[in-house]
């Protein structure tokens, strides 16, 4: 550990130096939005969104190498596949008949078909295992203004309505009774979630986004009474999942990702095999 610091100190790493602020920032609204995706108990559509997201990173590329247009980044695809298909699932859900499970499912894959046939056909190799597990330690200064400026956004938009999505996810019926426009904020959530999942797609990568959106939020929610004090530990979990996984990655020459999760887990187990053992 005494090693990672030395390494954070050193002038010539700042991309480690990146890595971990932006750990670090994005972990509040992992924190944030993995409460409400874990009381609302919509984990499955984040699997589904996140899938989705390879598909606009394999069209961006493929737009900004073969036609061309240089504005058409692959963030920027990822930022819109993203909302696409969190509005998708969220207008099935609400209004089509379809079986909702029958809709993430094929989101789930197709985004993920998609992807992989854009970059297969995008000049030159581009290797989908950065996109699919994440590396962190990839993250220039570029990346981290825009995690902050996204960090923002979606941390402002939860707490100003914090009372509203406490309804939603806890007592929707009564709350469109109390005149709450209920469709509304579970849209917005499910695109919060979007965007917070295109944060994460950077951290740890696509495969294993759900478990650091989730993980966090689960520990917490064994040593908390209220959301707002389950949303405070979960970005503490998350900040010391990511910063202690980061660190052990660092010095045991591990991937970033992997390590993260892995260390998430663990915690979460120990958790869990705590409480019933306290129970007995």
């Amino acid at each position: 550990m005494i090693e990672f610091f030395k390494a954070l100190m050193d002038p010539d790493l700042a991309f480690l130096r990146y890595a971990f602020g932006v750990g670090l920032l994005a972990s509040v609204a992992f924190g944030i939005i993995g409460t409400y995706v874990v009381a609302k108990r919509i984990s499955n559509i984040a699997g589904a969104i996140s899938h989705s997201v390879l598909g606009g990173i394999g069209a961006g590329m493929f737009c900004q190498q073969v036609l061309g247009w240089a504005w058409c980044s692959p963030l920027l695809g990822a930022i819109l596949s993203a909302l696409g298909s969190a509005l998708l699932i969220g207008w099935v859900s609400l209004y089509a008949r379809q079986r909702e499970d029958t809709v993430i499912s094929a989101l789930w894959s197709v985004g993920m078909a998609v992807g992989l046939l854009f970059l297969a056909k995008t000049p030159g190799y581009t290797d989908p295992m950065s996109y699919l597990f994440g590396n962190i330690l990839l993250i220039s200064q570029y990346d981290l203004w825009l995690v902050l400026g996204l960090n923002v956004l979606v941390v402002g938009v939860a707490v100003f309505f914090y009372h509203q999505f406490l309804a939603v996810c806890f007592d929707e019926e009564f709350a469109r009774l109390k005149g709450v426009p209920t469709r509304f904020f579970y849209l917005l959530l499910l695109c919060l979630t979007a965007l917070t999942v295109v944060l994460l797609v950077r951290v740890v990568g696509i495969v294993m986004v759900i478990a650091l959106l989730t993980l966090p939020s689960a520990v917490a929610e064994h040593f908390s009474r209220r959301l707002w004090q389950m949303i405070a530990l979960s970005i503490v979990f998350c900040m010391a999942f990511t910063g202690l996984g980061l660190a052990y990655s660092y010095v045991h020459n591990l991937p970033s990702g992997p390590t993260i999760i892995l260390l998430a887990a663990l915690v979460f187990l120990v958790v869990i095999g705590f409480k019933r053992l306290i129970k007995r």
